[in-house]
């Protein structure tokens, strides 16, 4: 089982669109309603993969109730803490391009109760757990040490932990070692505070992020293929995308599909890189299923091509 922490869940609304013009009526050609998150994708994700996940998230108001009807509906089991706040409700417009727009609001402001019932409800829901997965922003009322915090409570029950965040609370929780840490480039290249132009700049980054605490890292690097850097070496893998549909999720799909293969390792990097590439060429945050999947595509490989350039310089 693979529980999910999503402190800041969203109801997500995406729009494909010919192109974006500003100050247009703009006629989208097809729409749909997500249950939102990076931890909450991840369920998704694994949900779809036929695995068992619980999905831990505040929610509140109307977009809440409707993220927990859309989750049921797939098979995810859900564990609510109740907030006051509504569920934030995000936009996402997809052009026909592949270029992505996404209007994020900043979510409900929780109250120290609600953290602490955050917090409880991962406790209770934790046992028998083989990953417990962290990921996404944190709500108004969460510190940046508030990651810190459930790594060190999750180490504490003897359990392991993947968080997928970024900035102060990437760094703040790097101290009580994840046991594994899902950047991608951008994210990568502000935690180093450098700009990454290569791989190989990827590569140094990713050490760097293990000397400071992570156990792991899994760094997304878009088109030019992810990285696996833990204490046994570094993989890079690869797959071709005919044509980008949506990236919405394809982060957290990837990091699912390194999970669902055991989370570590080469055949999981294989996994991640297959699922990321299967979800970039579905509509919206769809995840993909077993179906979608083509790990024949896939290659990963110890001979790191430091060279290869980054798509747009990270950071």
């Amino acid at each position: 089982m693979i529980l999910t922490v999503t402190p800041n869940p969203s109801l997500d609304r995406t729009y494909e669109v010919p192109s974006l013009d500003r100050g247009e009526v703009v006629r989208a050609t097809g729409e749909r309603v997500d249950p939102g998150g990076k931890g909450v994708n991840v369920s998704r994700a694994v949900a779809a993969a036929g695995r068992r996940t619980v999905a831990v998230l505040p929610l509140g108001g109307a977009p809440g109730a409707l993220v927990a009807d859309l989750l049921d509906a797939q098979g995810i089991e859900v564990a609510p803490v109740p907030v006051t706040g509504a569920t934030r409700s995000n936009i996402a417009l997809a052009e026909a391009d592949g270029v992505l727009t996404k209007i994020n609001a900043p979510g409900p402001d929780l109250t120290p109760a609600e953290q602490e019932n955050l917090l409880d409800t991962v406790r209770r829901h934790a046992a028998g757990a083989d990953w417990i997965v962290c990921s996404g922003s944190l709500p108004r009322g969460l510190g940046p040490a508030w990651y810190a915090e459930l790594v060190a409570r999750v180490h504490a029950a003897g359990l392991r932990i993947a968080l997928d965040t970024s900035g102060p609370a990437l760094l703040a929780a790097l101290r009580e070692h994840p046991d594994v840490v899902k950047p991608n480039a951008e994210e990568l290249a502000e935690a180093v505070g450098r700009p990454l132009t290569t791989v190989g700049d990827a590569l140094k980054a990713a050490e760097d992020l293990r000397e400071t605490g992570a156990r792991a890292v899994l760094a997304s690097l878009g088109s030019a293929g992810q990285l696996l850097v833990d204490a046994d070496g570094a993989w890079y893998g690869t797959a071709p995308v005919a044509a980008v549909r949506s990236n919405v999720g394809a982060g957290d799909a990837s990091l699912a599909g390194f999970l669902v293969a055991g989370g570590g390792g080469p055949e999981a990097l294989a996994s991640a890189v297959a699922h990321g590439a299967a979800a970039v060429c579905l509509p919206g945050s769809v995840m993909p299923t077993p179906g979608d999947l083509d790990p024949s595509a896939v290659t990963v490989t110890a001979d790191i091509p430091v060279d290869r350039p980054l798509d747009g310089a990270a950071g």
